[in-house]
């Protein structure tokens, strides 16, 4: 395999027209990370790694890896290989040869293609079928032929364009445990786009939060987790409260809001209605309607709740640890 390099994004940026989809964001990415680039539709995420590919040319800034400069390279020379959403494999060629086709192209032997193609099937689990067309293939098999024809080319950074959305959700959590050994087993960076909190909670070394073709927030994903800097970035990531305390806004995660019956010694801080109840097996979400500081979500364990069940239409009382509210920027 190839050697893993960092690959440096410096006030890279992509314009449509009058849309700037991409404004000026600067990033590096560690070699042999496994980064998401996470964020909401029309964020920025897709744009960015098809500059990264070469896909997309850059309109302005640079994309650099392992010190050379690859913004104007075509994308067979870059050293990056891209894994797309609807996987496109060649329908009327079998697995074997859809992985060996890059190969082929390069006017490789093909006694030499083809064992390096059957190699890489071996690695992803799909030697058996490698006589197979792909319309013999269910969803996730054509994912592992479409991965392993992505590194036959030795990339130094792997990209991936949502490549689970299109799986059931078993499906996709077991090729999400797949996808993070294997990228440990390379040792070669992978960036993957993402719209899933979860998904990216799961596989990243490195979550970068983008919003509106900006980089938002990044960092590890305890880090954005915990310490999301921003409203959006609390609000995007999920199981976050944003309040507006003394006029500053804090981010306070769900499942640190005590719910009580009753008002305590220590007094509530907030009253609140119970809109809702949501039953989620671990965990019990109370939708609640707290007036002026506006709709907040309790999640209490399963234990908890149904020690003392809580009705929709009830009030109750809201209270939480000053140290686990975490203030936002303005």
């Amino acid at each position: 395999m190839a050697k893993s390099l960092d690959l440096e994004l410096a006030a890279t940026t992509k314009i449509y027209g009058e849309t700037i989809a991409v404004d000026a964001i600067n990033h590096k990415f560690a070699a042999g990370t496994y980064s998401c680039l996470l964020g909401p539709s029309g964020c920025g995420k897709s744009s960015t790694l098809r500059m990264i590919a070469g896909h997309e040319s850059v309109s302005t800034g640079d994309i650099v890896l392992g010190g050379t400069n690859i913004t104007d390279l075509p994308p067979a020379r870059r050293g990056t290989a891209m894994m797309f959403q609807n996987y496109a494999l060649f329908p009327h060629l079998s697995v074997v040869d859809n992985v060996a086709f890059s190969q082929k192209m390069k006017g490789v032997e093909k006694p030499v293609r083809l064992k390096k193609a059957r190699q890489l099937l071996e690695l992803v689990d799909m030697a058996a079928y490698a006589e197979r067309l792909p319309s013999q293939l269910s969803g996730g098999q054509q994912q592992r032929v479409a991965l392993a024809r992505a590194l036959i080319t030795e990339p130094s950074v792997l990209l991936l364009d949502e490549p689970l959305s299109a799986l059931d959700p078993f499906l996709r959590i077991k090729m999400r445990l797949e996808l993070k050994k294997l990228q440990r087993e390379l040792g070669i960076s992978f960036i993957h786009v993402t719209h899933s909190q979860d998904e990216a909670l799961a596989l990243a070394d490195d979550i970068i939060v983008m919003n509106g073709g900006k980089i938002e927030q990044a960092g590890s994903p305890r880090d954005v987790f915990n310490t999301p800097t921003t409203e959006f970035v609390a609000r995007f990531i999920g199981g976050h409260n944003v309040l507006q305390q003394k006029g500053a806004s804090v981010a306070l995660r769900a499942d640190r809001l005590r719910v009580k019956k009753a008002a305590g010694e220590d007094g509530a801080v907030l009253t609140a209605f119970v809109k809702d109840v949501e039953y989620l097996g671990s965990t019990v979400n109370l939708a609640l309607d707290a007036g002026g500081a506006g709709d907040l979500t309790a999640a209490l364990t399963d234990e908890a709740f149904f020690q003392d069940p809580i009705e929709i239409g009830a009030t109750v009382f809201l209270t939480w640890k000053p140290e686990d509210a975490h203030q936002l920027a303005a």
